[in-house]
């Protein structure tokens, strides 16, 4: 598992570079205080456990902040709170009555068709304001999109940017309320101008590698939006693949007819398909989705199983 601590980043800060099944992990450490921001999938979390604290080195963890609460961020919240009773827990503001009251259909992970163990809050990440981070001062910006409660955190000094999955070197994170008939499409647009206007210097995404060629992504980004926008049926064929290959990730290795079923009973899955695809016969669409994951090396297929490739 990569670590990587990039000289162009500020001293304290260490980016655990995560596989796509769970976020990259932002260890922010100063002089009296510690934060993780994101902390992956649940399957992953006991290695997430273990990577802050090897990098801790015998200190405490003081604070977890989620960019957003899609499962790939916060799986290991519960972990992490386990392993460190006096633990801060920082949301953004949206979704907090749901946390609360522990609404897995509410907070996407029954419709999706993922885990997240539940756990607590106690504070929130509340756009337009800053928080202390590694001695440092971040502002917390909206950025609406991907995910309509999520936020990004800018150090201005050092212009450096946490952008979950607003903005990757290569695109952009699925846009999650298009699938439900919300256009969002246009707010993709607006977090990418807010990112542009910050004019970060370095990059640490949600998924992938810290990066500083950051016009060039934010361009790449905003013809990918394009695309999208001109052909939502493309976005949304692309929704779809990205849910079966995170059940991949993971299983690692799933009965077709299992993976079938899982398809069939997946809210948003039958979703997709209802809104963008009903001409389709589900079990069609079902396979030509998994063979185009095979012809991309995404997935294998082995006799009667799926693989992830």
């Amino acid at each position: 598992m990569p670590m990587i601590d990039p000289p162009a980043l500020l001293p304290g800060i260490t980016v655990f570079e995560r596989g796509w099944l769970s976020s990259n992990n932002i260890l922010l450490t100063g002089r009296d205080s510690t934060a993780l921001v994101d902390s992956g999938y649940c399957t992953h979390a006991a290695q997430t456990v273990a990577l802050s604290g090897q990098a801790l080195q015998g200190r405490a963890l003081d604070r977890l902040l989620n960019t957003h609460l899609h499962s790939d961020h916060c799986g290991g919240n519960a972990a992490l709170q386990q392993r460190y009773p006096a633990l801060q827990t920082l949301i953004p503001p949206g979704q907090a009555a749901f946390v609360a009251d522990w609404d897995a259909q509410a907070l996407t992970y029954t419709p999706t068709g993922q885990q997240c163990p539940r756990f607590r809050f106690d504070a929130l990440l509340q756009p337009g304001s800053g928080i202390e981070l590694g001695d440092r001062l971040w502002q917390i910006h909206a950025a609406p999109g991907h995910d309509p409660n999520a936020v990004v955190l800018f150090e201005a000094e050092s212009r450096v940017l946490i952008s979950a999955d607003a903005l990757w070197e290569n695109g952009f994170g699925v846009v999650f309320p298009e699938l439900e008939g919300v256009n969002a499409f246009d707010e993709v647009a607006a977090t990418l101008d807010v990112i542009e206007a910050l004019d970060p210097l370095v990059v640490i995404p949600g998924h992938g590698k810290v990066f500083s060629h950051v016009a060039e992504s934010l361009g790449l980004a905003r013809r990918r939006l394009q695309s999208f926008v001109r052909d939502p049926r493309k976005h949304a064929n692309h929704a779809a693949k990205v849910l079966l290959k995170f059940k991949l990730l993971e299983l690692q290795r799933i009965r077709y007819a299992d993976f079938s079923q899982w398809a069939g009973s997946t809210r948003y899955f039958e979703m997709v398909h209802a809104r963008y695809f009903p001409e389709v016969e589900p079990q069609a669409w079902l396979a030509q989705l998994t063979q185009d994951l095979v012809r991309a090396g995404a997935a294998a297929r082995d006799g009667d199983f799926v693989l992830n490739a």
